[in-house]
């Protein structure tokens, strides 16, 4: 058995973050235990669960950091000193841009599907689409219903999801984004 870490590599909560989002993605999350994490990081289990006490909350706190940032590069975007249709347009370019410069925090966000795990995610996805739609009605000259925000954040995910496994950074498919989210916004008017 090689020897662990020495303390002055103190283990972070950054780093056990890090090391489960590469193996929940890889693996799956049923296929991931928190002894893999440990050897992963070259320490004891024990030193991951002195951060979270079991994988599921391990995952909580990824999908919470994920949101986070994404809600982080909404607000961002809201507030830049725009017009309206060049704002809204920025909207949907972001969650894009996101999803695909972000793609391992993206799939744990959106595509993992497990039980365990599903009511841990339940509430950060309402709370980053409730921004969303606000965001995206604030911004529209005109009022636009629920299922049409619903269908537009539903396209966004299919064309992340269509290249995220396909692409390694969003400049690859940057003039396909602006094209999709021109022909979007050409639908709310």
């Amino acid at each position: 058995m090689s020897p662990r870490r020495p303390v002055s590599q103190e283990l972070t909560i950054d780093m056990i973050m890090d090391a489960a989002r590469h193996l929940f993605v890889n693996k799956g999350y049923q296929h991931v235990s928190m002894r893999q994490i440990a050897k992963e990081l070259d320490c004891s289990h024990s030193a991951i669960y002195y951060h979270f006490q079991n994988k599921a909350e391990l995952f909580y706190a990824l999908v919470e950091d994920h949101f986070q940032m994404l809600d982080q590069k909404l607000d961002a975007i809201m507030e830049l000193e725009m017009d309206n249709k060049r704002k809204a347009k920025q909207v949907l370019l972001g969650f894009i841009e996101f999803g695909l410069t972000y793609q391992s925090h993206y799939e744990i966000m959106f595509l993992i599907k497990d039980d365990e795990v599903r009511n841990f995610i339940n509430q950060g996805p309402n709370q980053t689409y409730a921004k969303f739609a606000q965001s995206l009605n604030a911004l529209c000259e005109k009022p636009i219903t629920i299922h049409e925000i619903w269908s537009i954040f539903l396209s966004l995910h299919g064309f992340v999801t269509h290249y995220c496994r396909h692409i390694k950074r969003y400049d690859e498919v940057k003039d396909m984004a602006q094209a999709h989210v021109n022909f979007l916004l050409k639908t709310i008017g």
